[in-house]
């Protein structure tokens, strides 16, 4: 598992070795989408890979304008690996991207952002490498159909797995095997029908470098989890963006749709992306210390207590849609509430209890797969080593009780503060605190991120009446 190339020279040698016949160059725009580009291999020297391929910026949302449009990508050759996918043998590259008038790495490249935050974590002193782990929850449809216009608006999704079909008529019989709704856990063939669906996209990840770990259904109708080994900061978010394309594209070729929305199906559990972190200096772990709550170090409790007094910063780049906080919904294993816990998942960090010294780590349970994992990754860290550079700020915990059972009037009593209940709390959120950011982030790239929030979601999706507005208001 991990590279399978760490220089040019072993790049071209890999490359001859699987008879390539292109190198498909990706980079990731500020939604955390990949793009990419395809050249022939014969026309790609080691000149070109070092001083970077051109591009036009200016037709990447939020990125360039027209009239400074010229960027380069810098390909980075240690991410190769071969495409599972193409039917000719094809190469990928992750790129960062290159600002040709600033002469600077772009800042809005949000590779090239999580490797400003690696750099700070260590001009700081105060650790060397920052672990993160994942854990990418997706939801698998048979068909998803949508539609918005000016009179009309509907989305409909269908699973076999779905409570809905218990009295569809298919054409070789309705075998009546569902989980139900927040029946999905664990259960086997025939409820679980989606072993062998992960087991290819499990084997195909492997293929690409990942360390997988496990996979299993999840609790909602039609949803699953792989498990794949942690890894440092960026490499967890590449990874995350290889994880995401084999998903869809496994499900893509077996005649079915996977998504990571965080919420499509109202009523039922919906999809995170639990981010696992310790921070380690000198190959010892910061965050360990025996005997204490969970084995937690005053260091990582200073770190979690930055990502909590920024939370409604923090959201903006780990919940950046309006679809992720009717996941933040209580009563859906939801991780609304800020506090810790190693006891429960119901807290918006677990602390994996009893761990021991290379295993201790906090994990964040509030992030959603919309987020940009290079972005949502750097902002954890830069909001955790605010934490440590301030000695640590007031923070509600440890509550190992079922906080999901706690009443909004009890939630107030104890004085336990939530997530931001909506994308614009979050942003407004981002707009008021983003200071600590600064070091990493740039006031133009908060600004410009800001604007596109505010255009491509909040303000058309506050615009939009709903079905349920319909029931609730028509006849009023």
């Amino acid at each position: 598992m991990g590279k399978f190339v760490n220089n040019t020279d072993e790049f071209y040698k890999y490359c001859e070795e699987n008879e390539v016949e292109f190198i498909d160059f990706r980079f990731t725009d500020i939604k955390g989408a990949w793009h990419h580009v395809t050249y022939r291999m014969h026309a790609v020297s080691a000149e070109m890979l070092e001083n970077g391929l051109p591009f036009d910026g200016s037709s990447i949302d939020a990125w360039q304008p027209i009239d400074k449009s010229d960027m380069i990508l810098k390909p980075d050759v240690e991410t190769a690996f071969l495409d599972p996918f193409t039917a000719d043998s094809t190469i990928i590259v992750i790129c960062d991207v290159y600002d040709i008038y600033k002469h600077q790495m772009y800042e809005r490249c949000p590779r090239s952002i999580a490797k400003k935050a690696l750099e700070y974590l260590d001009e700081a002193n105060i650790g060397d490498i920052a672990y993160f782990g994942p854990e990418n929850e997706f939801f698998v449809f048979d068909n998803v159909e949508f539609r918005d216009d000016m009179n009309s608006a509907y989305y409909k999704v269908d699973t076999q797995e779905g409570g809905w079909n218990h009295d569809t008529k298919y054409e070789y019989g309705n075998m009546g095997h569902r989980p139900g709704v927040k029946g999905g856990y664990f259960p086997t063939m025939p409820t679980d029908s989606m072993v062998d669906l992960r087991a290819e996209m499990m084997l195909i990840m492997e293929e690409i470098g990942l360390e997988v770990v496990l996979g299993h259904h999840e609790v909602a109708q039609g949803q699953g989890e792989i498990g794949i080994k942690f890894g440092t900061l960026v490499e967890a978010a590449d990874n995350v963006q290889k994880y995401k394309y084999v998903v869809k594209m496994v499900a893509h070729l077996n005649g079915k749709t996977a998504t990571f929305m965080p919420k499509p199906l109202y009523g039922d559990n919906g999809n995170g992306m639990h981010v696992h972190q310790s921070i380690w200096k000198d190959g010892r772990n910061l965050f360990y210390s025996k005997g204490e709550y969970g084995n937690l170090s005053k260091t990582a409790l200073d770190y979690l207590s930055g990502i909590f007094k920024h939370s409604d910063a923090i959201s903006a780049l780990t919940n950046p849609s309006t679809n992720s906080y009717k996941r933040l919904v209580p009563g859906f294993e939801a991780p609304s509430i800020l506090t810790y816990s190693s006891q429960n998942r119901s807290a918006a960090c677990r602390i994996p209890y009893g761990a021991s010294e290379p295993a201790v780590r906090i994990e964040t349970r509030f992030p959603d797969s919309t987020a940009c994992p290079y972005l949502a990754f750097a902002g954890l860290l830069m909001a955790g080593i605010d934490g440590i550079k301030k000695g640590g700020y007031p923070m509600v915990g440890p509550m190992d009780e079922d906080l999901f059972e706690l009443s909004l009037d009890e939630i107030r009593e104890k004085k336990i503060p939530q997530m931001p209940h909506t994308l614009r709390e979050a942003m407004e959120g981002l707009i008021a605190d983003n200071d600590f950011l600064k070091p990493v982030f740039t006031a133009e790239f908060i600004q410009a991120y800001q604007h596109y929030q505010f255009k491509r979601q909040i303000w058309p999706d506050e615009g939009r009446p709903t079905a349920y507005e319909y029931i609730t208001t028509y006849s009023c």
